[in-house]
């Protein structure tokens, strides 16, 4: 490893943490230092494309598979690297904060990889972010265990051999993290910063156990971005001295943009490579948030209306299974997540059957597995992939060549026949409310109504408002809408919450914080990138 020199980083606005040092060590604080200086600027520079592209679409409303790449798709003698042991069978994932309790939980969860969350599902207070680093590496070393306060009930690990492998998800390239800056008061991305903490903690020691630091690349629009991500990981294994290639990736296509680029997106990760994921929620938030203005064609219907069966799903589905097979890579398939309820047997069975169809689909379809969100859930997607994969750990072998995608089938959303209705309006902006306020209290994984909400479904959410408001959408009672009703429907809601919890408990949350902040990201004309930008700057801690 290279003698690391002093760091000009600085930890600012943040209450000193039990244990910090043992994350914050200067030598840890130096890479990550080295990141930033080398590779914050390109960030930079990618983001701009990012707000280029988005422009184009808004002139043209169209998106195509990118011409200047057509050699890269047209040659079929390219490979990613094999898949390393540990992440050569991948059935069913379990995905969740990396609180104390979700870490213990989800590597005994029986699931074969946790996707443990730095992004969506973890709101990144200054204590998420540190601590969810010391949770790992005490789960690398066998330190961890947990005991509920309430029940007091211990949770331990089981042996290493019954453990789910580790697949990290650093936040997206958009969002910095306020609390480190460098020498000149720029912050570090907290991509960067997620991504170089675990990975100068743990990947030598991963290595060492027979596995290796693994990662789930979020929200990336383009193969440029791959290209950093591929660089950040050619420098961080030369400056450790580990071999190149011990990093592995995943990478979430959860934008429409990335859609197009999917080969090219693998080709540049070629060496570091190990998947491709179907992320539906920010899929659809993506949609909508590139195609806001494209008319009415463009406009989606309520949000649980747009199952995985309608057919521009089911192009961006299967071309993502095809394109990893092609290449040899793992396909990923989306989210279950449902939660199960103690008290209503009957309710769950119901919504276990809705889980069973829908891994069953993915599992006919040719993915590799799929993820869900409760430890209950695990043993059903795995009958699923049981029952179509037997003892292979995977299905590459099927191409999927009778697919055949062409570029309109991805934007074809006007073939749907559902339209968006009052109920789900309504739904938007409880679902925007509720889960903006637990966000705003350090929580990014919170349970709604039976489901399990991240910022991706807050964000489709709002953005539903925001597309609907503007392109005054006629309700299936007959209703437009408007800003005036949205603001009315927030009121109710606000209401009907402060009856729900009573004054004290109502008093104690961000309820009305959160509910101007809905209505900020979903009506003001200027459309937020992201509601967790400006959330950020009012999150606690």
């Amino acid at each position: 490893m290279s003698a690391p020199a002093p760091h000009p980083l600085a930890v600012v606005d943040a209450e000193p943490l039990p244990r910090q040092e043992e994350v914050l060590t200067e030598a840890a604080l130096a890479f990550v230092a080295e990141l930033h200086r080398r590779f914050t600027p390109r960030r930079d520079e990618l983001l701009a494309l990012r707000a280029e592209r988005r422009a184009e679409i808004a002139r043209t409303h169209t998106l195509d598979f990118l011409p200047g790449t057509a050699a890269v798709r047209a040659d079929d003698s390219w490979r990613v690297a094999p898949a390393p042991e540990a992440l050569n069978d991948r059935r069913v994932e379990i995905t969740g904060p990396t609180d104390r309790r979700m870490t213990v939980n989800a590597l005994n969860s029986g699931a074969k990889v946790w996707l443990a969350d730095f992004e969506d599902a973890s709101a990144p207070t200054w204590e998420n972010v540190v601590l969810g680093q010391l949770n790992l590496i005490d789960a690398h070393t066998r330190a961890i265990d947990f005991t509920d306060p309430v029940s007091g009930k211990a949770y331990a690990l089981r042996p290493d051999g019954e453990l789910a492998t580790v697949v990290t998800r650093p936040r997206g390239w958009h969002l910095d993290e306020r609390h480190l800056t460098d020498a000149d008061g720029t912050r570090v991305p907290g991509a960067l910063v997620d991504f170089g903490l675990y990975f100068f903690h743990n990947a030598r020691r991963l290595l060492d156990l027979g596995k290796g630091p693994y990662f789930y690349l979020p929200k990336t629009e383009s193969h440029l971005e791959a290209r950093l991500w591929n660089d950040v990981f050619v420098f961080a294994q030369d400056y450790t001295g580990i071999p190149r290639g011990t990093v592995r990736a995943t990478v979430l296509i959860e934008t429409i943009t990335a859609a197009y680029e999917m080969e090219e997106i693998l080709y540049e990760l070629r060496d570091h490579a190990s998947g491709l994921n179907a992320g539906r929620w920010d899929y659809l938030f993506s949609l909508v948030k590139n195609f806001r203005d494209g008319g009415e064609k463009f406009v989606l219907p309520d949000r649980n209306a747009v199952t995985m069966t309608a057919p521009f799903m089911r192009a961006y589905t299967e071309l993502l299974v095809r394109t990893c097979h092609k290449r040899g890579a793992h396909a990923i398939g989306g989210m279950a997540a449902f939660i199960p309820s103690r008290r209503d047997p009957q309710a769950n069975e119901a919504a276990f059957e809705k889980v069973r169809a829908d891994k069953d689909r993915e599992a006919d379809d040719g993915f590799d597995g799929s993820w869900v969100a409760h430890p209950d859930l695990v043993p059903i997607a795995m009958e699923s992939f049981d029952r179509v994969l037997g003892d292979r750990p995977h299905q590459k072998h099927r191409l999927r060549e009778d697919v055949d995608v062409r570029a309109a089938d991805l934007l074809a959303i006007d073939s749907l026949e559902a339209a968006p209705t009052y109920a789900g309006l309504v739904n938007a902006v409880q679902v925007g409310i509720r889960y903006i306020e637990a966000w705003l209290r350090g929580l990014g994984a919170v349970a709604i109504f039976g489901l399990m909400e991240d910022a991706a479904t807050a964000e489709i959410s709002r953005s539903q408002i925001w597309q609907w408001t503007n392109a005054g959408v006629v309700l299936d009672g007959g209703e437009r809408v408007t800003a005036e009703l949205v603001r009315r429907i927030a009121a109710g809601e606000l209401a009907a919450i402060r009856g729900e919890l009573g004054e004290e408990a109502f008093a104690a949350g961000r309820w009305q914080q959160a509910h101007d902040l809905l209505l900020t990201v979903a009506l003001d004309e200027d459309y937020a990138d992201f509601l967790t930008l400006p959330a950020y700057e009012q999150l606690q801690g």
